[in-house]
């Protein structure tokens, strides 16, 4: 089961909502509107236009610095040997945006998440709402509180630190050097989406002159390696199954 247990967190009554999240995080928090601000999606709190309804984005900031920081930490000690390379590669891995995306729909946060009707509920907004519980956690109970979670709740159940080692995380790159090796030529063509209040980039991928693949994301950039990712988890790896 997964660590969120697959419950819509927003639909419960107000007074589960503690209990659960004690249950889910390990503590009772002393700020429950932190959290609630961490699962609202912007389009929620566009939805409503109320100045007091905050999104998680400000959260998500402040989250992805203390994770950073958390899990630079956790390798300086799990590998004392290791120089700052080997450091600074695995680190950018476990923070990369796909990886906690997938982390976070692994761990069931997807469900916790609440978006409004009309929101395209991409990948992207889920490792985003990773990092704004870890910014909630972080000005609830503070550092240590926040590392504990980041550990022993998520690293030690979720992660596999030797497949990380192994991971690829820059499938832009891969593909350059793919159309290198086999001479095909390779092209991106990215639009930029409006969908309401939730806006985002939509990226296919040609391989000679032929559409392969599409990601979405944040950014341009973050659309071409959604894009760029699908098409070797979807062609290559098919190549050798």
């Amino acid at each position: 089961m997964s660590l969120f247990q697959g419950i819509r967190y927003f639909l419960l009554a107000d007074d589960n909502k503690g209990k659960i999240l004690k249950k889910v995080l390990g503590f009772y928090p002393s700020n429950i509107s932190l959290y609630e601000q961490a699962f609202r999606h912007k389009s929620i709190a566009n939805e409503f236009n109320e100045e007091s309804l905050e999104s998680n984005e400000r959260l998500e900031f402040l989250g992805d610095a203390v994770l950073g920081s958390i899990i630079s930490e956790y390798f300086f000690v799990k590998f004392p040997f290791k120089d700052e390379g080997f450091l600074t590669k695995i680190r950018s891995k476990i923070v990369n945006r796909n990886f906690l995306n997938q982390l976070s729909i692994e761990i069931g946060l997807d469900t916790f998440l609440e978006t409004s009707a009309d929101t395209k509920r991409s990948q992207s907004i889920f490792g985003d709402a990773f990092e704004a519980l870890i910014g909630a956690i972080y000005l609830d109970k503070g550092y240590e509180s926040a590392k504990k979670f980041v550990i022993d709740k998520v690293i030690k159940d979720y992660i596999d630190i030797e497949k990380v080692q192994n991971l690829e995380t820059n499938f832009k790159s891969k593909l350059i050097e793919w159309s290198q090796q086999t001479k095909k030529a390779y092209s991106f063509k990215t639009d930029f989406i409006e969908n309401g209040q939730s806006n985002y980039f939509s990226c296919r991928l040609y391989i000679e002159d032929i559409e392969v693949s599409n990601g979405t994301g944040q950014s341009k950039k973050k659309a071409e390696q959604a894009a760029s990712q699908e098409f070797f988890e979807k062609n290559i790896m098919q190549e050798h199954s």
